[in-house]
């Protein structure tokens, strides 16, 4: 299930946003402007986010760019009362991926998410391609040359979460905070255990490699397209 952040500050808005995509499949979070949506998104995995553009203490326009400003590319459905040029140029300059005038037609927002999950590589199926090998999120499989191997969850959503960001460095306690949950009494040398065991099951495997950064975390390095 893809999850959805809806920043917005109007209620009755977010509300209706909010039935509307859970009513759709998606799993939504909200938060009532951009410094709440920062602090939740350092704490849960969002796959795409639909933003308000005026809200108090940062609007969408800043939110935005501090986002790009971290590399982060989650796509982001800007939807707004401002219908001018001018600020549609200001959306897509500061980062945002699509853009829509309130009030927005719900059929026409959902067919925008599914293209911009579409345009992610996000696919529909909740699947990772790299080279031969094909991850299934809700299969927790991986699969390769016909030869498909199930991996304990744990496992299989730390590989996930590295795959699908290449070259990002994950600190262990990012990892501990995401895939054991922030109230987790795991400590975070747990997580070195399941990259080994993730090493050991995949030494084999040319298209992907693990790399631990001293000190800090581990990344994912793709060696195919």
């Amino acid at each position: 299930m893809f999850q959805i952040l809806v920043v917005e500050d109007d209620k009755n808005t977010a509300r209706l946003m909010k039935a509307v995509l859970m009513h759709a499949g998606y799993e939504v979070f909200c938060a009532d402007n951009g410094v709440s949506a920062l602090e939740l998104m350092d704490k849960q995995h969002i796959d795409l986010i639909v933003l308000d553009v005026m809200m108090p203490e940062m609007d969408g326009y800043e939110f935005t760019k501090q986002l790009r400003g971290s590399n982060d590319n989650t796509p982001i459905l800007m939807v707004t009362a401002k219908q001018l040029p001018e600020d549609k140029c200001k959306g897509f300059l500061a980062g945002t991926d699509d853009y829509m005038v309130k009030p927005v037609n719900e059929d026409e927002m959902l067919l925008r998410i599914k293209a911009l999950l579409r345009r992610a590589k996000i696919v529909n199926e909740h699947k990772l391609h790299i080279g031969k090998v094909t991850l299934d999120y809700d299969a927790l499989t991986v699969s390769k040359d016909g030869e498909s191997q199930t991996l304990p969850q744990k496992e299989f959503y730390l590989l996930y979460k590295l795959l699908s960001y290449p070259d990002r460095i994950f600190t262990r306690i990012q990892l501990m905070d995401e895939i054991w949950g922030m109230e987790s009494e795991t400590v975070d040398t747990t997580v070195n255990v399941h990259i080994n065991r993730l090493r050991k099951r995949f030494e084999g495997y040319s298209e992907f490699d693990i790399i631990a950064i001293r000190g800090i975390g581990y990344k994912a390095v793709k060696n195919c397209e």
